[in-house]
């Protein structure tokens, strides 16, 4: 059933070389084959769509992105890097979309950056991957972006990031050797991202701007999952003020990146509603047949599927 639908993933990766010789120390080492991939817009990303039925990629830079760039000329960088970005896709315009990079350590310039990106280049929103240095997003210093992405109407998607070094030595650094991917997809990756999310909530950001979008990879995070105790905690007396089971079901949609749980998925719908999760892959990091020879599985009607696939998603995005 599945093969007549279109299918539209928006958690899709790359890398601009400027940007990576930048933020190198930041930057997840990869192997040749793995960079070959994050460096392609046009050879073997459209084979491996066309092999797997995915129709549409939503393309955003691999983390940390703008996020770890500083200084005087952060803005120019990431400008130049959303110019590449667009004229990447802009050959391909039937088969790939963008989400802008974003110079979060000058949020005005972010703003501004968003609108040129959404008004003058057709990207679908922006990406923000992790804390800008040490400061969190929702620091109100930052938000300006999320005014600006409002009043455009377009979504923020908030991505991992490797956790701050201090977190690392504090959590991690006991098991890293023996398991390096705990400080990122294993664990440390949801952390940092759910913990992003809920500072959103409690910074009072969607009270001063109520119809801002985000979202969340990896079905949410974990949040889903844990809505109920988080609501329950954070309404207890002495805590009035913040919905946030309200607050996270309404302006948040959860994607399915790197996460085909049939289990995760069914507790994302009964949380959220099917009208807001959104298949996703995480490629190159996450195979397309991962995901593809998941959705194979799921039992689901034909209106609730084709909305994953890439109904809800081309609403969102207004593709």
């Amino acid at each position: 059933m599945y093969k007549t639908m279109k299918v539209v993933a928006l958690e899709e990766h790359y890398w601009d070389e400027e940007l990576i010789e930048r933020i190198k120390d930041r930057a997840l080492a990869r192997d040749g084959e793995m960079k070959r991939r994050l460096y392609d817009f046009d050879t073997v990303r459209i084979e491996h769509m066309d092999r797997t039925g995915i129709d549409y990629q939503v393309l955003s830079h691999a983390a940390p992105s703008g996020q770890y760039v500083f200084g005087d000329d952060a803005a120019d960088l990431v400008k130049r890097v959303n110019d590449r970005l667009a004229a990447g896709v802009a050959r391909r315009p039937d088969r790939l979309g963008a989400f802008a990079a974003l110079p979060t350590s000058n949020p005005e310039a972010a703003a501004s950056e968003l609108e040129r990106c959404v008004k003058q280049l057709g990207m679908k929103g922006a990406m923000i991957h992790g804390p800008t240095g040490e400061k969190f997003i929702d620091g109100k210093e930052f938000w300006p972006i999320f005014e600006r992405a409002e009043a455009l109407d377009v979504p923020i998607y908030l991505h991992p990031a490797t956790p701050l070094r201090s977190v690392v030595d504090a959590y991690y650094k006991d098991y890293m050797k023996a398991f390096p991917t705990v400080i990122s997809a294993g664990w440390g990756f949801t952390v940092e991202t759910a913990t992003t999310a809920i500072r959103l909530i409690l910074s009072g950001m969607f009270e001063k701007y109520p119809n801002c979008k985000i979202v969340l990879g990896h079905f949410g995070e974990s949040i889903p999952f844990l809505l109920w105790r988080i609501d329950q905690a954070l309404s207890r007396p002495g805590q009035e003020g913040i919905k946030f089971r309200e607050t996270f079901t309404r302006n948040f949609w959860l994607t399915s990146s790197g996460n085909f749980s049939t289990p995760g998925l069914q507790c994302c719908a009964q949380e959220m509603g099917m009208d807001k999760l959104m298949f996703s892959v995480d490629w190159p990091y996450v195979a397309n047949e991962d995901g593809m020879d998941w959705i194979k599985t799921l039992q689901m009607n034909a209106n609730d599927l084709s909305n994953f696939l890439g109904g809800t998603a081309s609403q969102l995005l207004k593709l």
